[in-house]
């Protein structure tokens, strides 16, 4: 557990992406969180997402938030998406493993440059995120 604990205080030291893996019910969130609360981004907020909660059709528009009009049943207002809402602050990304293939290249495009395209825009915008990801896949 020191082990862990010393992971953590290091990984919380730099802006890296983390990637926490291990078997269900090991504590991977609680991890995440002390990496998150020893940070310098510690004061700003941390959102997770439970990426096979979420039904992959929503998924994306969750993730990146979409415009008014992007697709039926969508808000006249549009919405923030959960990258946008956690700006400063941390994503949590638990159960990366079950994120859909298809929606794997908009994210890893986010990851490279930290510019995202809400659902039916076509404007950029930089947001400024930390990533912690876990999964209990090999």
């Amino acid at each position: 557990m020191r082990n862990v604990v010393q992971f953590a205080e290091r990984a919380a030291m730099n802006d890296s992406i983390v990637l926490i893996t291990g078997e269900s019910g090991v504590g991977k969130g609680v991890i995440a969180k002390l990496v998150h609360d020893m940070s310098s981004r510690g004061t700003k907020p941390m959102v997770s997402v439970n990426c096979g909660a979420i039904p992959e059709n929503l998924l994306e528009s969750e993730l990146f938030g979409y415009v008014a009009g992007a697709f039926t049943g969508a808000s006249r207002e549009g919405k923030m998406g959960l990258f946008e809402v956690a700006n400063g602050g941390v994503v949590f990304l638990d159960e990366i493993g079950e994120l859909p293939l298809n929606l794997q290249p908009k994210l890893l495009s986010f990851l490279e440059t930290g510019e995202l395209m809400r659902v039916g825009s076509t404007k950029v915008k930089k947001v400024d995120c930390r990533i912690i990801a876990a999964t209990n896949r090999n």
